[in-house]
């Protein structure tokens, strides 16, 4: 019997390899003879470069950038086993964890630091990049990030503008001649799951910018400044990237980033699932189980779960998820390719003691479903 285990990080728990190592230790001592395969899975969010780099047998670098107020602080990236390509989290450079609760203010926040790691992946010879632009701390429709690479923002003075959203609006030329030459031959992979326009209601700063610190005021400064910075690169770089679906994630960035050469927007976790080549290693499974840390009616949104629910069902697998907990909406994940919904919590117990025992859970849950497995099997 061939086992594909293919789950999620449990967030501020397990890493999604750690996930799979406690679901193979306790369906092993079930089925000792059967062959396991685990892939570390994501959904370009949180825990992507680390899935990818455990995935692939690739390596972690870290590198001094600039946080988001200006610091210096040391993020990391992943380069895959191959060489070949990097992952990136933008959030390890200009996360909003980056920024204490009291000094949160997209107005002044850059994403400066996020085109600083990119620029040392480049160093590591990469024809791709696989980018994530979740938890971001800015709202500068990715400037800072184009800054650090190479591009110039000049204001009426022919100075490069500050960090920080509200500069946009200082935007009167925009110079990408400048940017590093290496960007033309890498692809890059935008992981990004909302179709957020660029300025508006349902724009970068009106949805996402209070979270990041920003007030009813500021939230139409920045959406203004946006709106400026979108008419000055349709005029001068003939893009239009205001009503580009995607645009608004993660302040802007996601528009930002379609003043590179060659930058796709994608569904995060097919993203992943194209790069681990899953559907190829789902064909050959008699079972498949994924996970995730809670599983509720979100999950059928561009989760990891599903995606992997969803490749297994192209070959007519069955698929087992075991999640850390469920919320009452789950039931939804059963019309989307998931035949069977397991918790790991055996006892009531306080957060910091249920995360704790996330491992033994796993494996006690693991190898009670494998017993189950095992009576239907027969």
């Amino acid at each position: 019997m061939k086992i594909l285990i293919a789950p999620d990080s449990f967030k501020e728990s397990l890493t999604a390899l750690e996930v799979a190592d406690a679901i193979e230790t306790g369906f092993k001592r079930i089925f000792p003879d059967a062959d396991y395969l685990k892939i570390p899975m994501a959904d370009g969010g949180e825990g992507t470069v680390q899935s990818l780099v455990d995935a692939t047998k690739g390596k972690l670098f870290e590198v001094e950038v600039t946080a988001p107020l200006g610091n210096k602080v040391t993020a990391f990236f992943g380069i895959s086993g191959d060489g070949q390509s990097a992952i990136i989290e933008m959030a390890a450079a200009s996360g909003l964890h980056l920024v204490p609760l009291e000094h949160r203010d997209p107005l002044k926040t850059t994403s400066f630091g996020t085109g600083e790691l990119i620029k040392a992946a480049l160093d590591k010879g990469v024809s791709k990049v696989i980018l994530g632009i979740g938890g971001s701390a800015t709202n500068d429709g990715g400037v800072g990030m184009l800054q650090a690479l190479g591009g110039r923002f000049l204001n009426r003075e022919n100075q490069q503008i500050a960090f920080g959203g509200w500069h946009l609006a200082e935007i009167e030329q925009i110079d990408l001649g400048g940017l590093d030459s290496r960007l033309y031959n890498v692809e890059f992979e935008v992981a990004c799951d909302v179709d957020n326009p660029l300025c508006g209601e349902k724009g970068a700063s009106a949805v996402f910018g209070v979270q990041k610190g920003a007030t009813k005021e500021s939230i139409v400064i920045l959406d203004n400044a946006l709106l400026h910075f979108s008419q000055i690169v349709e005029q001068q770089c003939q893009l239009n990237i205001q009503d580009h679906a995607g645009a608004g994630a993660a302040g802007g960035m996601g528009g930002g980033l379609l003043l590179l050469p060659k930058v796709r927007l994608k569904s995060g976790v097919k993203i992943v699932i194209d790069s681990l080549n899953l559907a190829q290693q789902v064909r050959n499974a008699d079972l498949v189980i994924t996970g995730e840390g809670r599983m509720d009616g979100q999950s059928a949104h561009g989760k990891t779960p599903i995606g992997v629910a969803q490749t297994a069902k192209m070959f007519g697998k069955p698929v087992i998820a075991i999640v850390g907990c469920l919320r009452e909406d789950y039931e939804v994940v059963y019309e989307n390719g998931i035949d069977a919904v397991f918790p790991i919590i055996r006892k009531i117990a306080d957060l910091d003691e249920t995360l704790k025992c996330g491992r033994e859970n796993l494996i006690s849950t693991a190898q009670n479903i494998a017993r189950l497995y095992r009576l239907t099997a027969h």
